[in-house]
């Protein structure tokens, strides 16, 4: 951790750096605001330090001294005195699904539960609320819950016996249903595993149990219904306040045609300029239709150039998770007789993922397990050597289990790694209830690399898989990152995977310019320089000078987008 006269050298090096010669220049136009006497972290190529910003229209204009500064402030200017206060580039988080909150507004809500009777209490509520709904929706159950073959019809039916009722886990990979869901979906003792996909069963009966994973639970969700494109709209606007309130400026959301109405929410609110954040989403590719679908993608591309709404990327599910056994893995689990679920054919998703990288698109891909890993790459050098090498930035998402020869193969590639902070730790309930069982201790033990990543000179961007994080505060992250332990323990045992701990700049950088990097719009955010634009967070205290376990509790005071107010704590003046 940086002391306070390390910062003081910082700071006073960069104030001496080049940017503060443009702020001599003399200025033709003044600044719309300008931020001065404060603590700021550029994230330039040189992690700079300066104390003032200049911001004209959505633009920075001024980046350096506070003497300088003050040749862009006019009659009309906006001047905010920080009093010392960091500022950082806006958050990044590079994969979150923005538009389900609508499900925690429109549906049961199972998030706090810790046990099946909670969860039985909580639904029991919204039915007796809701009680002429023709279908439920819900999300939020744990695997480690109810390991296993998952949670069973039957607690369903005693509740809700005739309406069909499909309650998502918290990670979105298994879905626990009735037995009116079942019916409703066709879905008997004689029905086969779809491709990529488990039904769980009775192991007597061999009887659908109530649990489906993977592309299984495709079967119910295609007949029950969605939300209405008004209902996302209102998920949507209700996440952005979320965001801002965190200092998050950019997102990217994988949930595109994933969910009916999804999209279509976003063009709406895209043309009723209700938008205050920055989307760069994901179209979700869908393993039967192969590389055939990506021509209609290119079509919803070109119609979606809003400034703060484009999609540029396409998501792709390659395995599952651990929690399922359905993560793929080069070895089987210990519990199980399996290796996993992979999800898409590789010789189709080598055909697809070749089909998108023509198109000019980013790959997005989930995967978990180390063997998912491998393929995946596998696919992104089969696109290359069918298209040649571009700046293409194709990412893979999660990154729990990864072959160390495969993270060379990152760098060869120029693949984006996109990991969750978050869940670095041995998290209680589940490192040794799941994980350790379902791994093996040795493979637990070098769960989630990021600094293998970072020394081979692998782009990381770091990220929250809201609301499977329902807590998303990217600065949360940073310190999960540094840390790498549960809050509040101590014991250093505990500590997961210590030697991929990060350092504080690393992690800022995560949320930040390589965020950007990540989403391809590191030409445009992720650091503060002159011609970015105007994508600012305030901080309440300065992330060098305390200690890591206290990142969390820093609070975002001020949150500007383009130049615009978007977030304001309290006065900042």
């Amino acid at each position: 951790m940086f002391g306070k006269k390390l910062n003081s050298v910082l700071l006073a090096t960069a104030l001496m750096s080049p940017m503060s010669a443009f702020a001599a220049q003399e200025t033709k136009q003044p600044a719309d605001v300008v931020l001065t006497n404060g603590a700021v972290y550029t994230v330039d190529k040189k992690n700079s330090w300066a104390e003032a910003v200049a911001i004209r229209g959505d633009e920075i204009v001024f980046v350096g001294a506070d003497e300088y500064a003050k040749a862009h402030i006019g009659k009309n200017t906006k001047v905010i005195d920080l009093k010392g206060q960091m500022v950082l580039p806006g958050f990044i988080d590079s994969h979150t699904h923005a538009s389900k909150t609508t499900g925690l507004i429109y549906s049961i809500d199972l998030f706090d539960g810790g046990s099946v009777e909670e969860y039985v209490a909580t639904i029991e509520k919204f039915v007796k609320e809701h009680p002429n709904e023709p279908a439920l929706q819900g999300r939020g159950w744990s695997n480690p819950v109810v390991p296993g073959i998952g949670p069973r019809k039957e607690v369903l039916d005693k509740i809700v016996p005739t309406t069909p009722i499909a309650l998502t886990s918290d990670d979105g990979h298994s879905l626990w249903v009735n037995s009116a869901a079942l019916k409703l979906a066709g879905i008997t003792k004689d029905t086969p595993n779809p491709e990529g996909g488990i039904i769980e069963r009775d192991h007597k009966t061999k009887e659908p149990s109530g649990t489906l994973r993977e592309s299984a639970m495709n079967l119910v969700l295609s007949k029950i219904g969605g939300y209405t494109v008004q209902q996302y709209k209102s998920g949507i606007e209700a996440y952005q306040e979320k965001a801002v309130e965190r200092g998050v400026t950019t997102v990217r959301d994988p949930d595109m045609l994933r969910y009916p109405n999804v999209l279509e929410a976003y063009e709406e609110l895209a043309k009723e300029d209700k938008l205050t954040i920055r989307f760069r989403n994901a179209l979700t590719a869908n393993p039967e239709k192969g590389p055939e679908q990506i021509a209609e993608f290119v079509k919803i591309r070109e119609r979606n150039q809003h400034p703060l709404f484009q999609v540029n990327a396409v998501k792709i599910f390659l395995d599952g998770v651990v929690e399922g056994a359905t993560a793929y893995l080069e070895k089987p689990y210990v519990h199980k007789e399996t290796n996993g679920e992979l999800i898409w054919k590789p010789e189709v998703y080598n055909q697809t993922a070749a089909a998108v990288d023509k198109a000019g698109f980013q790959l997005h891909v989930h995967s978990i397990g180390d063997a998912s890993t491998r393929i995946a790459l596998d696919g992104m050098e089969y696109a290359e050597k069918q298209n040649g090498k571009h700046d293409s930035r194709h990412s893979l998402v999660h990154l729990q289990l990864v072959n160390e020869t495969d993270i060379e193969r990152f760098k060869k590639l120029g693949a984006v790694g996109i990991v969750q902070p978050f869940w670095f730790m041995q998290e209680e309930g589940y490192y040794d209830e799941i994980e350790v069982p379902y791994l093996g201790r040795e493979r637990a033990e070098k769960e989630y690399p990021m600094k293998s990543f970072l020394k081979k000179g692998v782009h990381v961007a770091s990220s929250s898989d809201y609301i499977v994080t329902p807590e998303f505060n990217p600065l949360h992250g940073i310190q999960q990152g540094i840390t790498r332990i549960e809050e509040g323990v101590t014991d250093p045992s505990k500590i997961a995977n210590p030697d991929e701990r990060a350092t504080l700049a690393e992690m800022i950088a995560s949320f930040t310019i390589d965020g950007a990097y990540a989403n391809h719009v590191d030409d445009i955010t992720g650091s503060i320089e002159v011609g970015k634009k105007a994508d600012l967070i305030v901080l309440d205290k300065n992330l060098f000078k305390i200690p890591a376990t206290q990142i969390k509790d820093a609070k975002v005071v001020l949150t500007l987008v383009e130049g615009k107010e978007v977030y304001r704590q309290k006065e900042v003046k």
